[in-house]
């Protein structure tokens, strides 16, 4: 085999090897954008559950109140300093449930920022393997060519 055709085979070789690079690191950025992703899924349930257990709470805590109140001879339905009392716990209840969600949103957005980027990246070193690629083809060819004239 001639010079130039060993040249041109090597050439290939690395050209097809570059190629399997980026697209392995693409396939690996896949994967960790499918991981990110499955992190906000489970972010998503810890964020329920922690609502559902302030509400348990709120509910526990309303009952155990309106029994001590009800005990302590004073009117739970009528008693404005009572209702005052139960409508300020409300409050407290939907503010906290709301920081919940708001929290589980932001942590939604990150983690979708995250994955984004992680696919970028991968598309990227993609591009980059295709040109490199590209450009060792092209070094190969030209360099082939020299030894056949030489």
């Amino acid at each position: 085999m001639d010079p130039a055709t060993l040249f041109l085979i090597s050439t290939a070789v690395s050209a097809g090897g570059t190629i399997l690079g980026g697209i392995g690191a693409k396939q690996e950025a896949e994967l960790t954008a499918f991981n990110i992703e499955t992190q906000k899924r489970e972010n998503k349930v810890l964020a329920m559950q922690q609502a559902r257990a302030r509400r348990e709470e709120y509910d526990l805590a309303t009952a155990s109140n309106v029994a001590a109140f009800a005990a302590a001879g004073r009117d739970v339905g009528t008693d404005r300093s009572v209702q005052a009392f139960l409508e300020k716990q409300k409050e407290i209840i939907a503010q906290d449930l709301g920081r919940i969600d708001q929290q589980a949103q932001f942590e939604g957005s990150r983690i979708n920022l995250a994955a984004m980027t992680e696919r970028r990246r991968g598309r990227n070193a993609l591009y980059a393997s295709l040109f490199s690629a590209v450009g060792t083809a092209g070094e190969g060819l030209y360099r082939a060519k020299q030894v056949r004239t030489d």
